[in-house]
């Protein structure tokens, strides 16, 4: 690994030098463990904690598929699926790797382990590529997307996320990103902006992807400009990047946010009209199994007032069963509310009638294809959208990392330090990064005790 991290931050290393180092025969990674599944059983999710199930232990280094590319791992990024994966909800992914080792994808029986090496995000460097990859090679520096697709069938020709086996990779998949070494598919794969460190760079994949297909895709809400779009969770990791790609668009964001602080980093990214959840006090159920009308109508008002009487065109739907009821009623008529993730709860309950008598859309959104990445990507090495990186960990404290997103003490995104030996390498592109330094270090926060709130 020393020599890997070597040339990885050796400015003038080339493809040869990375061909021809040697693949350690193991490394370390962020597993779950199958004989740990039913550890949480009984405890409400709150108290769940995602530091005691997940472990850094060093496992075997798996063969290459001729489509695969063996990457070394400067840096990775929880995402709330790390987060499920670590509870085990709403199933053991367990159940994800055995399902995918029956298919018969080449290679897929690698994947049913007793361990599941956990992440969907990854900036670092090509080491080996397959006999199928053609467009990589040893020594590319990349990010990685993290829809992983066998295209066997028809039906993912037109959109990859309509393949009946794609798949999310660190989740649905093993061998992810929170590791010193992926296994990702050659697809996955994208040039890392080069005005970025390796922990802002890995920071973006997942969630400004997934943004980008709910707000701006035609498989989308298809934002144009003047749209009113609100945006659930804006400080968050998902949200952070939907408000960036509405402000990028023309489109008028609504922020929601919890606290002065979240509401203040909005603020900063050049959004106007911010809710703060917790200081208005909005409670849309009055209890388990009653919403609360009132709340729906009382925050139809306030966004009212900000916009100056009209209601969203778009609404940004990721919470879902704490606010999916509220989402539907104040979505304009004829207005689409967008929605992925759940974070809150999958069961959704709402009244029908403001839907169908209004003409209104719930479009499902489940990450990006490649072509959708891409362009998102395209937009991070351009310096038009900026990642929203507030705080990197090292690999062995990503238990707390994954703390810090499902107790939601984070904003934007959390990221983990894995072959990369300290923050601030991996920049390129200087010039381009000078421009842009405020916009790059807006999230950050100053270094903190493990498990204090942001």
């Amino acid at each position: 690994m020393r020599e890997i991290i070597e040339a990885a931050l050796a400015q003038d290393a080339v493809a040869a030098d990375f061909a021809a180092l040697p693949v350690p025969a193991s490394y370390r990674g962020a597993v779950v463990r199958r004989e740990d599944a039913g550890m949480f059983d009984g405890l409400p999710a709150a108290e769940k904690d995602p530091a005691r199930s997940l472990r850094v232990t060093e496992v075997p280094t798996p063969e290459l598929a001729p489509d695969e590319a063996l990457v070394a791992v400067m840096a990775s990024a929880v995402n709330y699926n790390t987060v499920w994966s670590a509870l085990f909800e709403p199933v053991s992914t367990f159940a994800f790797l055995e399902r995918y080792a029956r298919s018969d994808a080449v290679g897929a029986a690698r994947h049913d382990r007793p361990y599941h090496v956990l992440g969907s995000d990854l900036a670092g460097v090509v080491l080996r590529t397959g006999l199928g990859v053609r467009r990589w090679r040893p020594g590319d520096r990349v990010v990685a997307h993290c829809l992983s697709v066998e295209l066997q069938s028809p039906d993912g020709h037109d959109d990859t996320l309509l393949d009946p086996d794609q798949r999310i990779w660190g989740y649905e998949t093993n061998f992810g990103g929170l590791a010193e070494l992926s296994v990702v598919k050659g697809n996955q794969l994208m040039p890392m902006p080069s005005h970025l460190t390796w922990e802002e760079a890995a920071a973006s994949g997942l969630v400004n992807s997934t943004a980008y297909r709910q707000l701006v895709s035609r498989h989308g809400a298809g934002m144009k400009q003047g749209d009113v779009t609100l945006v659930w969770g804006a400080a968050g990791g998902l949200g952070s990047y939907a408000t960036q790609l509405a402000l990028n668009g023309g489109a008028i964001p609504v922020c929601v946010v919890s606290g002065r602080r979240k509401a203040d980093l909005v603020r900063s990214m050049g959004a106007e009209l911010v809710i703060d959840r917790e200081r208005e006090g909005y409670r849309f159920w009055r209890d388990e199994a009653t919403p609360d009308r009132k709340e729906w109508r009382r925050f139809g008002s306030h966004i009212r007032e900000l916009t100056g009487g009209e209601d969203p065109d778009i609404v940004v739907e990721h919470p879902g069963r704490e606010t999916f009821a509220a989402s539907v009623y104040v979505a304009r008529r004829g207005g689409t509310v967008v929605t992925c993730a759940s974070t809150s709860g999958y069961r959704h309950e709402y009244d029908n009638r403001y839907l169908w008598m209004s003409l209104k859309r719930v479009v499902g959104s489940h990450f990006a294809n490649y072509r959708e990445a891409w362009a998102a990507n395209r937009l991070i090495a351009k310096g038009m959208i900026h990642p929203t990186l507030s705080r990197a960990y090292p690999l062995s404290s990503v238990g707390t990392a994954a703390q810090d997103v499902h107790r939601n003490r984070h904003a934007g995104k959390v990221g983990v330090l894995c072959l990369a030996p300290r923050e601030g390498l991996g920049v390129r592109d200087a010039q381009l990064r000078l421009r842009h330094l405020s916009a790059i270090n807006r999230f950050r926060v100053p270094a903190a005790a493990p498990g204090e709130a942001v």
